[in-house]
């Protein structure tokens, strides 16, 4: 099979570490053109590096993917050197652990605003273009805590929940317009931020269906098939890559 994404230009957010990172490496292998977005500079240069020496394209963006004049910024950046964006992944998120009773208003806010408002403006950024063109891929990526609750991320979950709901309002707005909107929450994948998160990945592993923790790249896959002309029939729809964790849709 060739490359599934050849000659598309697509930005990732969040593509300096991770599932971001996994993403990006794995469009640019698909022959796409990418965006690599992140507010970490260099982890973002880290990715970029790693495409252009296996001999992909990508251009390294540092922004902040919830500020919407960073956000335009970037787009312009991305379409200078690659032409009109046809694919966005909204992958840019954090995740804190704080139980409820201690998160703060700041904390409340701030939560939102990247994982919430961010891949609204990137979408608002990048969709008139891709009405123009009569095609366009987004896929948002939500959170396994959505469909089962996450214990002290009250904030994180509702954060999640409201980029399904976006998702699913926003494939039935335009699903006759040329343009998909799904999404992919992971289960339980091995990035830096799991690692740093306050939790025991090897028991907690073995709670797990498949008895192993997900790696970045199996996400990627997914994104893969919703950003191909293979998903043009598929939109408003929910790819669980979770080793089995949870089964119902969301």
């Amino acid at each position: 099979m060739g490359m599934q994404l050849e000659g598309k230009v697509a930005v990732v957010t969040g593509a300096g570490s991770g599932i971001g990172r996994a993403i990006a490496e794995r469009f640019a292998r698909e022959g796409a053109m990418v965006g690599a977005w992140d507010l970490n500079g260099e982890g973002v240069a880290a990715t970029v590096e790693t495409i252009t020496r296996a001999g992909g394209k990508a251009v390294a963006v540092t922004a902040d993917c919830s500020d919407a004049a960073a956000i335009a910024e970037a787009a312009a950046t991305t379409r200078g050197a690659f032409g009109p964006i046809q694919i966005l992944v909204n992958n840019a998120g954090i995740a804190p652990f704080v139980p409820y009773l201690e998160i703060t208003d700041e904390q409340w806010d701030q939560i939102m605003r990247i994982n919430l408002k961010g891949p609204h403006l990137c979408i608002r950024e990048m969709l008139p273009a891709m009405l123009e063109a009569g095609w366009g891929r987004v896929v948002n990526i939500t959170s396994s805590s959505v469909q089962s609750g996450s214990f002290a991320q009250v904030h994180y979950v509702s954060s999640k929940g409201g980029v399904l709901g976006m998702t699913k309002a926003l494939a039935l707005e335009y699903a006759a317009s040329g343009v998909t909107f799904n999404m992919v929450p992971p289960g339980f994948v091995d990035t830096p931020a799991l690692r740093a998160a306050p939790v025991d990945i090897d028991t907690f592993s073995k709670t797990l269906p498949m008895k192993r923790v997900g790696q970045p790249d199996e996400i990627a896959s997914a994104c893969v098939f919703l950003a191909s002309e293979g998903a043009s029939y598929v939109t408003g729809q929910t790819i669980s890559v979770n080793g089995g964790r949870y089964m119902g849709s969301a």
